[in-house]
């Protein structure tokens, strides 16, 4: 029991982080103990030794506390309005002239939930530090230091909200948002390939014993320590049936196996499979390629028309070849003791490039912007990697360009 719940926790780990509500209830959750400590302390003796020592801490109208903290919370909640105004304003700018794709990587943005959760702890404690304030005589009961504390921070959140004015405006640049997709899906690349020569093919595995998705669903990779613990527990092989990425529909198979095992044990090798609704590049690095193509390609629509953005995502997309075309990711996963347990299905360079930069061709070919941008890059990953395909698309490109240099 406690195994399946520590698979679950771990698959969900990264739905769970990416959340947009994780880091606004997180910094709200330390404004509200901060504002418990804070209280405490005020209320303490060496607090109401403070305020009596420094008239000028103590506040000894109760009304007047609370019209500050009431004040207070209306400007922050005000500024939390205007600021996420602009960000739906940038959503809707991206997914109409980007692609829908890109929409992830704008709202899981840690710093806009970062300053979300700022605004949201603003708020939090000083609703908590109102509901302490007692009307009495002395202003030693009311909590004067909470109150300096909170205005501080309400200082801090103006300025923080004339820097993220600035940000928003720098995020949505289509630059910006490219080279955001591209680091992200070279780190993906960077931990899945890391062989600096290609392994040999791996030998497939014979026999009808398969694991059936339960239910339907994105692949999206697997926990690798689990599925090993398993195999090495029945002394078995698994062989994963699909790469990466991959929409694998209800009861058609993921996994087959070496030999005859439990229904119990299938069900907690199939509990170590990622299968989602929604991509993610951390688990599957051919997302992040396939963000940059459609990026490109709506770019190059005639209702966007803008080459230039299709030419910055090409040169993000021939950044991430020429990594690939020097490592490889590993098709079998071993144990401690050096046994083939996990047999994996890898997408090739070559099936990476025809389905990133050819469908990009096929919409800019009669471009002469793509063509010249593409001749170049094309010329120089060829010196890194002489595959066909390349060879063969650069072919073409140089034709165009004669053809139209010929008109």
């Amino acid at each position: 029991m406690w195994s399946n719940i520590r698979i679950w926790l771990q698959g969900h780990y990264n739905k769970i982080i990416n959340s947009i509500a994780f880091y606004p209830a997180f910094i709200a959750l330390l404004f509200l103990i901060l504002s418990c400590l804070v209280i405490a302390f005020d209320f303490s003796e060496e607090g109401k030794e403070i305020k009596s020592q420094l008239h000028w801490l103590s506040l000894k109208d109760a009304s007047t506390a609370r019209s500050i903290i009431s004040a207070i919370v209306a400007g922050v909640i005000s500024l939390a309005v205007f600021s996420f105004s602009m960000v739906m304003i940038v959503l809707n700018q991206a997914a109409s002239q980007m692609s829908n794709r890109v929409l992830d990587k704008l709202i899981g943005n840690r710093f806009q939930q970062v300053v979300l959760g700022i605004y949201i702890g603003t708020i939090v404690y000083a609703l908590f530090l109102l509901s302490t304030i007692r009307g009495i005589d002395s202003g030693i009961y009311i909590p004067a230091l909470s109150t300096y504390l909170l205005i501080a921070i309400t200082v801090f959140d103006i300025f923080l909200f004339i820097y993220f004015l600035h940000y928003i405006t720098q995020s949505v640049k289509y630059k910006v948002i490219i080279q955001r997709i591209y680091e992200e899906t070279k780190a993906a690349l960077e931990r899945s390939c890391q062989l600096q020569q290609e392994p040999s093919e791996a030998t497939s595995l014979q026999g009808d014993q398969f694991i059936f998705a339960t239910s339907s669903g994105i692949y999206e990779g697997y926990n690798k320590r689990s599925l090993i613990k398993l195999c090495d527990e029945n002394d078995c092989i698994l062989q994963i049936l699909h790469t990466s990425g991959t929409f694998v529909l209800e009861g058609l198979p993921v996994l087959q196996v070496s030999k005859q095992i439990p229904d119990e044990v299938k069900e907690a090798i199939l509990n170590t499979i990622y299968l989602h609704n929604n991509e993610s590049v951390e688990g599957n690095f051919f997302y992040g390629f396939r963000q940059l193509m459609e990026v490109a390609i709506k770019a190059l629509s005639p209702g966007i028309n803008d080459p230039g953005t299709a030419i910055e995502s090409l040169r993000a997309l021939f950044q991430l070849f020429s990594y690939r075309a020097c490592y490889f990711p590993a098709n079998t996963i071993k144990n401690k003791e050096n046994k083939a347990r996990i047999i994996t299905k890898e997408l090739t360079f070559e099936m990476i490039f025809a389905d990133s930069v050819l469908p990009i061709w096929d919409y800019g070919k009669n471009d002469r912007l793509v063509q010249h941008e593409l001749q170049q890059l094309l010329t120089q990953l060829q010196s890194i990697a002489p595959h066909a395909i390349i060879g063969k698309l650069l072919q073409e490109t140089q034709k165009s360009i004669k053809h139209n240099n010929a008109l």
